[in-house]
């Protein structure tokens, strides 16, 4: 246990070991805006054979709030709940940010990470702002103060017009919250340059996982001599008909996906 780290510093998480097991524990890691909830189908299906571990990240769900937020830090949190726990035999999942977030835990500490999968995001720097309408509606909330989440989905629904992600938002509504929200709307907002920003890394040769939404456009096949370059070990597997949200659209085929992978060599 790392006692520099204060219980106040640790990520918020959900641990379930299975006591009889030599196999990895496996750890999920959420994307923006979400929580440790958000992989949670995918990782039932493996809580008869492995150890589960679950986080919120950093700004996110029940975890502290920070104003500075990159992917050092975040890989830094995740690795200190590690050795807090004392798990250094594990296979990474993670979304989206979370899948930056693990691709920079292996770089830092490969001889934890067994495997690594990594879902719907690619390690490059990405200069669209795809989230744009996502901050309006969320600050629309915010400035509104509604009472509950009735009140909080029109706010919502003038800025941002799918309704899957008007519902995966109001999943994190706290209408007790300053932000209104359980993730720092503030603070993700302020440092959302650096979350889609991306500092190349030396090659870790942790085996590698990309799972890719077939419709969606995070993961291009021009990243492809960077992301071999980054983790030469890599392959990859697309599932058609999905999007960015690959593991809520489809979760069987992520399973499945990951099942292979874990069995191979």
């Amino acid at each position: 246990m790392l006692n520099s780290i204060s219980a106040q510093q640790l990520l918020n998480y959900q641990f379930t070991e299975r006591p009889q097991s030599s196999l990895p524990t496996m750890v999920f890691i959420h994307g923006l805006f979400g929580d440790m909830n958000n992989l949670g189908v995918i990782a039932r299906a493996f809580r008869e054979q492995y150890s589960i571990l679950r986080l919120d990240l950093r700004n996110h769900g029940q975890s502290f709030h920070s104003e500075q937020m990159n992917y050092d830090l975040l890989a830094q949190d995740v690795i200190d709940l590690l050795e807090h726990l004392q798990l250094h035999n594990v296979i990474l999942v993670g979304h989206s940010m979370g899948g930056k977030t693990a691709m920079r835990v292996a770089a830092l500490r490969p001889d934890w990470v067994k495997k690594l999968v990594v879902i719907d995001i690619a390690p490059v720097a990405y200069s669209h702002h795809w989230h744009d309408s996502v901050f309006n509606g969320l600050f629309a909330v915010k400035n509104g103060n509604p009472e509950n989440r009735q009140a909080a989905k029109p706010l919502l629904a003038q800025h941002i017009k799918e309704e899957s992600v008007q519902q995966f938002m109001l999943k994190s509504f706290d209408a007790n919250a300053t932000e209104k929200f359980r993730f720092n709307l503030t603070a993700l907002h302020q440092n959302y340059a650096e979350l889609m920003n991306w500092q190349r890394q030396d090659a870790t040769n942790v085996p590698t996982l990309f799972i890719k939404g077939g419709l969606s456009n995070y993961i291009e096949n021009e990243y492809t001599a960077d992301t071999l370059a980054q983790f030469p070990q890599a392959t990859a597997f697309t599932i058609n008909g999905s999007g960015h949200w690959v593991h809520a659209e489809k979760p069987d085929f992520v399973v499945r996906a990951i099942e292979r992978f874990l069995q191979s060599n």
